[in-house]
């Protein structure tokens, strides 16, 4: 008996195959194209997305027959805007959830509901990663798309309508678009009417872990599943990663470094931040909630400075088989902590918490003729720990305890990120024993919908435990002279920041 988990990621759809008490018997991922046809734009082809579904299930059930999986969880990066025709059909390539162009739309969102009330509904501000004014921004700029739309859908729910023909959401992933009325775990009406789009064209919502659907006898004659396969609701993807990391209820605190970085906090009760920062969210766990910090490039961070600046270290990676980030961990490891005074900002993608604007950049800030690539290296680590720090400071705030962080995503696999991260949190960072991330939180949340666990806490307590801890060393004081230097900057940029993106536009 088998649990699998699809996530519809940035990069790739990955698929991972479960056993009923939680050892993972297959993965497989599979890469697709993000496509920017402008400065600060990102789409992606949703038929991209299900083919190389397709072919991550088919791998993943190679070694084992369709019909010994019982249910099915999907995951996927959120925000997404995905509009459907009346037959079915994607209308316009997705536009992502860090894509930038939108901040007209959200200044309007603001103006017709009003910020308070915005963030009590919605549980955040408009932003230009939400699914909101993404809607608008195809009203204004593309109207023949816009008329003849009749569904809107988010990355992972399109896959489960070519799963199982089923237009559905979850509450989880839906309190990622603006229009969910996150408290109530159900559609605003009011935020629906203020922005003029239609009730009809959205999704039903269920909980996390309810099996709202079945696959189809095409998708399985495609996939190699067994038709009637029960599919959970599943989440997006920082609710379901925070299911794989065991985080189900209030007390735990997660950072996740993926593509992005969140700070993630469970909560018992619908906790809103009147200061936008920090973003509350349906828990993918029936009943409870959860706050969230973002850093839009994390690990994007690493990888653009792999793909940019590591020419040589790509090289020696690959001569020696080896993988370029080793390399590039090693060099950054015989740097002193601080970088020799090299800060970092990690807006390549604009930025979220705490400062929502589109318009930031990155900057290396401090570069001498002493510094070296290792130390632009290591100074990319600390500059997104410093961000995701930000984050952390913000649910100090609102009284959640943040001295114990447990850690995931790809960024967490290296033990000099984990440090630099123990020493500029001051606080212990742990690992788990799950390193699956999203996809096994999304075969968790299938196997409640299967009635392989009796609830999402039975699950997470008898699949998730901490393996490993890294405690705050000698260099604590250093991150924290340096942390507000790094704190400083934004401030004194953010208006030249709105200038270079005015020079942009007119050039």
């Amino acid at each position: 008996m088998f649990l699998l988990g699809v996530d519809i990621g940035t990069t790739g759809s990955k698929a991972v195959l479960i056993d009923d008490v939680g050892g993972v018997r297959a993965e497989a991922t599979t890469e697709y194209p993000m496509f920017t046809p402008r400065p600060g734009w990102a789409e992606q082809n949703p038929e991209d997305w299900w083919q190389a579904t397709v072919t991550s299930i088919r791998r993943v059930l190679a070694g084992t027959k369709g019909e010994g999986v019982v249910g099915i969880g999907l995951t996927g990066q959120m925000h997404g805007l995905v509009l459907l025709g009346v037959r079915g059909e994607a209308l316009r390539p997705c536009i992502m959830w860090n894509d930038q162009r939108t901040a007209e739309q959200c200044a309007e969102i603001t103006r017709r509901v009003g910020r308070e009330r915005l963030i009590q509904i919605t549980g955040k501000p408009a932003l230009t990663g939400f699914t909101a004014g993404k809607t608008l921004w195809v009203r204004e700029h593309e109207p023949g798309v816009y008329a003849r739309a009749a569904h809107v859908l988010l990355p992972k729910d399109y896959v489960r309508y070519r799963l199982t023909g089923a237009l559905l959401s979850d509450v989880a992933n839906a309190s990622g678009t603006n229009l969910l009325d996150t408290g109530r775990r159900q559609w605003s009406e009011e935020m629906l009417r203020a922005l003029e789009v239609p009730r009809t064209w959205m999704p039903d919502v269920y909980e996390s872990p309810v099996a709202s659907a079945k696959v189809s006898q095409e998708a399985a004659r495609i996939t190699g599943l067994a038709e009637g396969t029960r599919v959970a609701a599943g989440a997006g993807d920082q609710a379901a990663q925070s299911i794989g990391t065991g985080i189900a209820s209030e007390g735990i605190v997660s950072v996740t470094i993926g593509t992005s970085g969140v700070v993630f906090a469970a909560t018992g009760k619908y906790v809103t931040d009147r200061t936008g920062g920090l973003h509350a969210y349906c828990h993918a766990n029936p009943g409870t909630w959860h706050l969230m910090g973002v850093t839009l490039a994390a690990g994007g961070s690493l990888r653009w400075f792999r793909d940019t600046l590591a020419d040589t270290e790509r090289e020696q990676a690959a001569a020696s088989g080896r993988d370029a980030y080793e390399v590039i961990d090693e060099a950054a490891g015989r740097v002193r902590a601080g970088s020799e005074g090299l800060l970092f900002l990690p807006y390549l993608s604009g930025e979220r918490t705490p400062h929502a604007d589109p318009d930031a950049r990155g900057v290396f800030f401090g570069l001498s003729l002493r510094h070296t690539r290792a130390h632009m290296a290591r100074a990319v680590l600390e500059g997104v720990a410093y961000s995701l720090k930000d984050g952390l400071e913000l649910l100090c705030a609102l009284g959640v305890s943040c001295g114990r962080i447990r850690v995931s995503g790809g960024g967490a696999r290296s033990a000099l990120w984990r440090q630099v991260m123990a020493d500029v949190f001051n606080a212990d960072v742990v690992e788990v024993n799950v390193t699956q991330g999203a996809a096994y939180g999304a075969a968790l949340l299938a196997g409640v919908g299967a009635g392989v666990f009796g609830s999402v806490r039975e699950a997470c307590d008898k699949t998730v435990r901490e393996t490993g801890v890294t405690r705050p060393g000698v260099a604590t004081e250093v991150y924290g002279d340096y942390y507000l230097r790094y704190r400083a900057l934004y401030p004194a940029l953010k208006g030249e920041f709105a200038e270079l993106a005015r020079a942009v536009a007119r050039n």
